[in-house]
């Protein structure tokens, strides 16, 4: 058991700095980039404009700790969810290979409407898919968790999933203002999540 956690150690690390890079990194961008304004722009428009390769980046490298924290996962508890998680973990790289269209005046300039470009297209199906994924994760290890006797656990995961599922159709809906601050809560939601199983494991 102990050359097994020594090995893993480090894989589920990558799930606890996962969140904490990508908040951070999204956040300090929003909060200094001219013409974001967090109540009307999604994170992901943060990948357009000249600094818009940081927000890239950002994606890339956080899905790939999540890849690695899911590799970690699958050596301690196995089963269904850390495919799962790797799934979502795949879709933040793509969805920083194929960057948001921009909008709703920003960049700086930008239109409020656009047509929807290829890459535009890719990245709303890339970021559907994994954050079914992810809500699918949450869900499988709540069951594991009940079966375990670990009733907060499960409930955290459940209460998760929920969470994310409601905001996530909030702004598939297209609704600005109070519905886009809920989705950013539900992300931050979402990796304190992710680095509390990895912990937990």
């Amino acid at each position: 058991m102990t050359t097994t956690l020594t090995r893993t150690r480090p894989l589920l690390v990558c799930g606890v700095l996962a969140g904490p890079l990508y908040v951070v990194t999204s956040l300090a961008q929003a909060l200094t980039r001219d013409g974001f304004d967090l109540s009307r722009h999604a994170w992901s428009l943060l990948a357009n404009g000249d600094l818009g390769w940081i927000q890239t980046a950002n994606f890339v490298v956080t899905g790939l700790l999540v890849v690695a924290a899911a590799v970690g996962l699958r050596q301690e508890v196995g089963g269904a969810a850390p495919t799962l998680i790797a799934g979502y973990g795949v879709s933040l790289v793509a969805a920083g290979v194929f960057h948001a269209d921009p909008v709703a005046g920003f960049p700086v300039g930008a239109p409020e409407t656009t047509p929807v470009s290829w890459h535009g297209m890719l990245h709303l199906v890339v970021g559907a898919l994994g954050f079914v994924c992810l809500v699918a994760a949450c869900l499988v290890l709540a069951a594991r968790f009940a079966r375990a006797g670990r009733a907060g656990m499960a409930w955290f995961s459940r209460g998760t999933a929920v969470a994310f599922t409601a905001a996530f159709a909030g702004i598939a809906s297209g609704s600005h203002g109070p519905t886009v601050l809920a989705f950013c809560a539900a992300i931050v939601l979402s990796w304190a999540w992710l680095a509390v199983v990895s912990v937990r494991v």
